[in-house]
């Protein structure tokens, strides 16, 4: 997961049928997710989404700089 990945834990998922789900969008803020949400209800109403916090844990091994 790239650096600009883990500042944005707020996402915004598709639910799908028969899979996990797809990540639309990722923000800093939950407003911001909230608002983004919103708009997309708004250009595909029957799909179903949701907002969720997904931070990431990295471990201490793949945080520690190489060389």
């Amino acid at each position: 997961m790239t650096y600009k990945d883990r500042l944005s834990p707020w996402c915004v998922v598709r639910h799908l049928p028969q899979s996990p789900g797809q990540v639309i969008a990722r923000f800093r803020r939950r407003t911001n997710a909230e608002d983004h949400l919103r708009a997309i209800k708004q250009i595909a109403p029957t799909a179903e989404y949701s907002i969720v916090f997904a931070p990431v844990i990295g471990t201490a091994e793949s945080e520690q700089p190489t060389g």
